[in-house]
């Protein structure tokens, strides 16, 4: 379980938010409600509640702050010197003590200003003092803005650090620059570290996680370390150093044996004897890696002398721990991974010495004998000397050979592997075509003869069928549609009828055909008022002369025409003029009447109507809710009674829009001096 986890760690905000924060927060929390009537104790325990609700949530800001950051002598060492290394801990401590230093000094600034504040002898008086004191709270706060600015950098950079557990199973992995030490915990663990063919491009410590027997191991990838003096070692360097230094960890060496990575074996060699004192205690294994470009065997005899003299070393580690110098088969191992090969041999020798390392431990410890006394092995005793080996039943045996003998199905996977693999191998994608002949599967089919397109003479009688089978439809739907046409409402017609109705539709086409080309050429124009037809084709006459031929009346249609085209103003008149009686025919009209007295008798008829219309509502309609007139009369008495009260008073109604007060008072209001205009 990780101890540490500084991601969780509250953002420090800058000075002049700070002070946004707190002061906003008091004037939400203590608003300003004084008036000039009040007494005088009750404006000094107002302004004082004022100052020392500042002054803790200050305080409270500024603990928080010092509370979460954590402090370097109580973490582990590894993160303490990590520490130290990343944002040297001497100013990292100065930051820290301003923030404690002003949290002191904010509380003695309000302890000072309540006092001031008990003997205030006015209004004035007491907001005077409250403004200074907030004030120089303000101002402390602004001395140590870089303070905050330096530890919100600190935070951020704390949060991107990785999960380190320093107690739990751990492998670390050390060398030279571009020796492989990332592709491997690639390989063994789900980590994406960055890998490129240049040295450094691993820049900080990163962590993948892997399982051996059940158990979860914690894989550590370590910057690139070179040989030189330790004052000359930069802050990526440091960073190994550290881990090597703290971290109980089976150490894994890396060694590039080819020379790929730019460094020489005897480079190599001095930085594994120049930091073999971090090794001390530690299992120590050392991987010759990229044996795909060098194999250890085919090294030189200097080379080869090197790295056992390196084998010797770690092989003195195991003597130091009470080992026994002839297990020393872990201790040198060879892979590449490029080709895989030794990658999982070398990460479960690591793991295995390292468990057995943590066993042996805790078995010199002192808590083992308590353990120990709970612990009780069963050994199972034989009660005979028979002996009984197991036994496999018969049928299960037949099966078996049943399964083996019985042949698999090739699958794609496995023709493409016989065949060469991926790249060279094509599935075939003919072979399940339905054809008379198997034979003919892979014939080649050309889609060019002779300059001519294969596809244009598969079927030479492809448009004559085509045409027979155009003109079948054709008859087929000509039929559907002559029976359709002669049967209407579910009965057919006489041969008359059916004679009629053909020359009616005829007629029509002939009307849709014309009116089209008409429309299509550039004589179309819109329909033009009657007056301006000068050779008067479209007539009454005429249509009436077109309907007899036809068989049909055509008084019905000659009147309807002539009555729509009456205007607007003679109907209006014979309508004012000529009303209907009770029985319905029309009464006679003295004709002897003046022209001004019809007209005043017209207007009285249409205002009358008209308030015939606007009154409608106090109407009786059958189905409105009413039993009769004058019930409903009664409603609309007492809903004008309802709402006669709002009316007078103008009040604003629930469906009336509401307009909020741009400008509120309590913001706009009281004396503005001279000098500054923001306030808060």
């Amino acid at each position: 379980m990780v101890q540490y986890n500084f991601k969780k760690i509250t953002v420090v905000p800058s000075g002049k938010d700070f002070i946004d924060i707190i002061l906003s927060r008091t004037q939400r929390q203590t608003p300003t409600v004084v008036h000039k009537g009040y007494a005088i104790s009750r404006l000094r325990e107002f302004y004082m509640r004022k100052v020392k609700y500042t002054q803790q949530n200050f305080h409270e800001k500024l603990s928080a702050i010092i509370d979460e950051f954590p402090r370097l002598e109580g973490i582990h060492p590894f993160y303490g010197d990590l520490l130290h290394v990343l944002y040297n801990k001497d100013h990292y401590k100065l930051a820290l003590g301003q923030v404690n230093t002003a949290r002191n000094i904010i509380g003695k600034i309000a302890k000072d200003y309540v006092r001031l504040l008990k003997y205030g002898d006015s209004l004035y008086r007491c907001k005077s003092l409250k403004v200074a004191a907030l004030g120089r709270m303000c101002t402390v706060i602004k001395r140590i803005s870089p303070s905050l600015a330096y530890l919100e950098q600190i935070r951020q950079h704390m949060a991107r650090l990785p999960s380190i557990d320093p107690n739990t199973r751990t492998i670390l992995i050390c060398g030279y620059p571009n020796v492989g030490k990332s592709s491997f915990i690639n390989k063994i663990t789900r980590a994406d570290v960055d890998v490129q063919p240049y040295a450094f491009t691993t820049k900080s410590l990163f962590v993948g996680h892997t399982d051996y027997k059940y158990l979860r191991y914690q894989v550590i990838d370590t910057p690139g370390i070179l040989d030189r003096p330790f004052e000359d070692r930069n802050i990526i360097e440091m960073c190994s150093i550290t881990a090597l230094a703290h971290l109980k960890a089976a150490v894994l060496f890396f060694l590039d044996i080819s020379g790929s990575c730019g460094y020489s074996i005897a480079q190599q060699a001095a930085l594994f004897h120049s930091i073999k004192s971090l090794f001390m205690n530690k299992p120590l294994v050392i991987v010759c890696n990229k044996i795909d470009l060098q194999p250890l065997e085919a090294l030189p005899e200097e080379d080869m002398k090197l790295v056992m003299e390196m084998k010797a070393e770690a092989v003195k580690s195991i003597l130091a721990q009470g080992g026994d110098s002839k297990d020393d088969e872990g201790v040198l191992l060879t892979m590449s991974t490029m080709t895989d090969e030794g990658v999982i041999a070398v990460k479960n020798a690591a793991c295995e010495r390292l468990l057995n390392q943590r066993v042996e431990i805790k078995m010199k410890s002192k808590k083992i004998n308590d353990c120990l006394n709970r612990f009780h092995v069963a050994v199972p005793k034989p009660r005979d000397t028979k002996e009984r080996p197991p036994c496999i039943p018969q049928a299960v045996i037949e099966a078996r050979a049943t399964a083996n003998a019985k042949e698999k199905r090739k699958l794609e996977k496995d023709l493409e592997e016989e065949n060469g693999g991926a790249g060279v191998y094509s599935a075939s994608l003919r072979k399940h075509y339905l054809l008379a002949n198997d034979e003919w599967k892979e014939d080649v089919m050309p889609e060019i003869l002779d300059g001519h397109n294969v596809y244009d003479f598969v079927d030479p009688d492809i448009l004559q069928r085509l045409e027979e089978l155009e003109q079948e439809e054709g008859l087929r739907l000509e039929g559907e549609a002559v029976e359709e046409d002669f049967e209407m409402d579910g009965k057919e017609l006489t041969e008359e009828e059916k004679a009629l109705l053909s020359e009616i539709r005829r007629k029509k086409k002939l009307l849709i055909q014309e009116h089209r080309i008409k429309k299509s050429t550039a004589e179309s124009r819109p329909v033009v008022p009657r007056k301006f037809d000068k050779d008067r084709k479209y007539t009454t006459d005429r249509m009436g002369r077109e309907l007899s031929a036809l068989g049909i009346n055509p008084s019905a249609a000659v009147n309807r025409a002539r009555s729509r085209s009456l205007s607007t103003r003679g109907r209006k008149r014979d309508r004012s003029l000529a009303g209907q009686g009770e029985d319905g025919e029309a009464m006679d009209i003295d004709t002897e009447h003046s022209n001004k007295k019809l007209r005043v008798r017209s207007r009285s008829i249409s205002a009358s109507r008209s308030r015939a219309i606007i009154a409608a509502p106090g109407g009786f309609t059958p189905g409105e809710g009413f039993r009769d007139i004058v019930q409903k009369q009664q409603a609309l008495k007492i809903a004008k009674k309802s709402v006669r009260h709002r009316n007078k008073a103008a009040c604003k109604g629930e469906g009336d829009r509401v307009i909020p007060n741009l400008k509120p008072k309590h913001l706009f209001s009281g004396k503005r001096g001279k000098g500054k205009t923001t306030r808060r």
